[in-house]
């Protein structure tokens, strides 16, 4: 079985930490109890359901999209969710580790796979990083002659596997030049306008960015946050099982989408 300095050795090389947002938490956050990593988990989140799960598989390192802890952690006690999903995996020797932010921008992470899915050309990074500029933040691509927002819209939801998307703007309208940011894109409205796009996939906005976007004439498909990054787990622990000979590693079976769809009328 690989050490943990092989398995991190390989984090670094799918989604390489310079490409992380200089306000993220990425790396190592907690230290296993073993030195070898013989069995790894991939999340989206770290609930209680999924160290439960970590605990139960006897996992090594947890491997999660969104870092837990994020913000520094004043108590560990069990009140809080953080405190006792923290303290669960430390009580069964797991480790965690979080690309976050790197794993959106590396060369083949999530927004160069929500740009295939979509079927756009000449996809580069929105803003090329100053190192390697052939990746960076966000990704921009043309959506094909004649498609409009709505068809973006149903392709994106028919490749994540959700029924419901929010639009801003007329979904009839051409979709163009396409901005993609997963996760929460709102605050980045400015970016995308200013790389010509007229539409912005991403998973969520707040209201005032929706309305700051439709003043900008920025059309928007917000697919779900979840949604817009959950995919990707699967794929993550592919390429770390093949980057890391001797592992298994396999995406957490228990992670759903906290948010939920209801019809009332």
């Amino acid at each position: 079985m690989p050490s943990l300095a092989a398995v991190t050795a390989a984090l670094e090389s799918i989604a390489p930490l310079q490409l992380a947002a200089d306000w993220d938490a990425v790396g190592l956050l907690v230290s296993p109890r073993r030195p070898a990593i013989e069995r790894a988990m991939t999340c989206l989140s770290l609930t209680e359901d999924v160290a439960a799960e970590a605990a139960r598989r006897a996992v090594d390192l947890v491997v999660t999209h969104h870092p837990l802890p994020f913000r520094p952690v004043a108590r560990l006690t069990d009140e809080s969710h953080v405190g006792r999903v923290l303290l669960a995996l430390a009580a069964a020797g797991t480790g965690v580790w979080s690309p976050h932010t790197a794993w959106d921008s590396a060369a083949g992470g999530i927004n160069d796979q929500l740009a295939a899915m979509l079927g756009l050309a000449h996809v580069a990074p929105l803003e090329p990083d100053a190192e390697l500029p052939l990746v960076g933040f966000g990704r921009v691509g043309t959506a094909a002659e004649g498609t409009t927002v709505a068809a973006l819209a149903r392709r994106a939801g028919a490749a994540l596997g959700v029924r419901h998307v929010h639009i801003v703007g007329a979904a009839d309208r051409p979709a163009g030049r396409v901005g993609i940011i997963c996760g929460s894109g709102g605050d980045c409205i400015p970016r995308v306008v200013r790389g010509a796009c007229a539409t912005l996939l991403t998973g969520e906005i707040k209201l005032h960015q929706a309305i700051e976007a439709a003043a900008a004439g920025l059309a928007v498909v917000a697919v779900g946050h979840h949604a817009s990054e959950r995919f990707s787990m699967t794929g993550l622990a592919e390429r770390l099982a093949a980057a890391a000979p001797g592992l298994e590693c396999w995406a957490s079976e228990v992670e759903r989408d906290p948010l939920g769809w209801l019809e009332v009328g």
